[in-house]
């Protein structure tokens, strides 16, 4: 989920959200989530061609915890020239306020029939309890970090839902989150830019109000390279164009938190785009006719 990596005042969501995705171009089944349930589906785009699927699961049916998880993988000719596939998911309390601090964050890598996995443990209170990697064929092995890069750190998908929330309650979507990756470390920052009306599109399964978002990678600490590499050279690709890595937020289920409907990322090669095309929530299950 490292494309997917960030989000995004007046901006006061209507509960319930009117959907504005009813059109010809989606089917409505017989609905299917327990409440406190969010299932989103999207596709990505690369220069027009479908790259990448993905799967968003989002669960805060239990009081006081929260679990979060998306899989992605390469699609079509790509998924067959370079098959990649990753999962991505965590776990932890759901605190007052906006946060979600994670107790165990997990990412399984799978490069052809290469793997890795690394896991990231988090204390109650917020500080940084272990780091393990294993990678195929080898043992697992515990990392000794230095505190510097790992405490007061939580994970993206943590910091991302601590957003979606944050825009649900009506404030603008603003802030940072100090992340550890397994060798560095960095700020994640949000900047609002603005409410918009996003149009119909045969892409999207949504059309409608949206908070748009820009996000920023800063490093902090850690082994980072001299030249930008990676996440930072698409980002700085961006920047230069005028176009920073861009979300777009919508509240789709009353009682939920926004989600992301659109992604945008400018590079030298081209824009990347991921659409949402199926959502499945409280009382309402929407797929894009293709």
């Amino acid at each position: 989920m490292s494309l997917l990596v960030s989000i995004c005042s007046a901006f006061v969501l209507v509960a319930p959200y009117q959907v504005k995705a009813e059109g010809k171009n989606t089917v409505i089944p017989k609905v299917v989530v327990p409440e406190g349930k969010q299932e989103i589906r999207y596709d990505v785009y690369a220069g027009g061609v479908h790259a990448v699927q993905a799967d968003m699961n989002i669960d805060l049916s239990k009081k006081g915890k929260y679990d979060f998880s998306m899989t992605a993988k390469t699609y079509g000719l790509l998924g067959k020239l370079a098959p990649w596939e990753g999962i991505f998911a965590t776990e932890g309390w759901e605190k007052k306020g906006n946060a979600y601090q994670p107790e165990m964050h997990k990412s399984e890598a799978t490069w052809k029939d290469e793997l890795e996995v690394k896991k990231y443990e988090y204390n109650e209170d917020g500080s940084f309890k272990s780091y393990t990697i294993k990678e195929d064929k080898k043992d697992t092995a515990i990392q000794k970090i230095d505190d510097e890069l790992t405490q007061g750190t939580t994970d993206v998908m943590s910091a991302v839902l601590a957003m979606m929330k944050q825009v649900t309650k009506g404030e603008e979507c603003k802030g940072s989150a100090d992340i550890f990756d397994g060798k560095r470390r960095f700020k994640l920052i949000f900047n609002h830019k603005k409410e918009v009306e996003l149009p119909k599109s045969k892409y999207n399964l949504y059309h409608g109000l949206a908070t748009e978002c820009s996000v920023e990678v800063k490093p902090v600490a850690g082994k980072w390279h001299d030249k930008p590499r990676g996440w930072i050279s698409i980002q700085e690709q961006g920047r230069e164009r005028g176009k920073m890595p861009t979300v777009w937020f919508a509240q789709m289920a009353e009682n939920q938190p926004a989600i992301p409907v659109k992604v945008r990322v400018k590079t030298a090669y081209g824009t990347l785009f991921m659409h949402m095309t199926e959502y499945s929530g409280l009382n309402k299950k929407l797929v894009l006719k293709k």
